[in-house]
């Protein structure tokens, strides 16, 4: 099954390792390197250049999305039945 992300951005369910909260997660010093590295490393998409709510993980990338954690979560629910 497939997630929209927001905007024109659809990816397969399966390929989600996480979904984080960018207010809280990026709290964390590791974090915010991991983000830098993963942007330096060109594996960063914004779906949107909206105000970012959320990040998704990926095996190859990070997708930052304006929409949050909880609208996610719930269409990765909806998919599950």
């Amino acid at each position: 099954m497939f997630i929209h992300l927001g905007e024109n951005t659809v990816i397969s369910d399966s390929e989600i390792i996480g979904i984080f909260d960018m207010d809280t997660s990026t709290v964390n010093k590791a974090t915010r390197d991991y983000l830098s590295r993963a942007e330096k490393e060109k594996r960063v998409i914004y779906v949107n250049y909206d105000l970012p709510k959320s990040f998704i993980i990926t095996d190859s990338r990070v997708y930052v999305s304006p929409l949050n954690t909880a609208t996610l979560n719930k269409r990765a629910e909806k998919l599950s039945y």
